[in-house]
């Protein structure tokens, strides 16, 4: 793996690591109300991170260009927001951050799929 797939792929696992102790804190101390950030974390992180890069080692010619770079840009920027911004909404702190996030991440996946859709055109 190399080029853009292993940055997804780094942050996939970085994330999943985080979203692992985030989940064995909370089986300790029997508090879970902050389950849906830790499910996106999980999510996003690492499940969306990891398809993300696959697909970009599997098929290296769609990872050319500027729009990877900025699908990356995207992903990643949307994790680190949407998950806090989830964490203040969950504690009624605010939901800017995670509709932030979530324009972020709806962003991204809508570069990915003109990326996947010109690489299909591509043949």
């Amino acid at each position: 793996m190399k080029g853009i797939s292993i940055y997804f792929f780094l942050v996939a696992i970085v994330s999943v690591s985080l979203g692992m102790i985030w989940g064995i804190q909370m089986s300790a101390s029997h508090d879970h109300i902050m389950a849906p950030a830790h499910a996106h974390l999980n999510l996003l992180g690492w499940v969306s991170m990891a398809i993300f890069a696959f697909y970009y080692h599997l098929v290296p010619d769609a990872a050319l260009g500027a729009l990877p770079k900025l699908h990356l840009a995207l992903a990643v920027l949307g994790l680190v927001t949407i998950v806090p911004g989830i964490a203040m909404a969950v504690k009624e702190t605010g939901e800017t951050l995670a509709k932030l996030g979530s324009l972020l991440t709806l962003a991204s996946m809508l570069v990915f799929l003109v990326i996947v859709v010109l690489q299909v055109r591509r043949g």
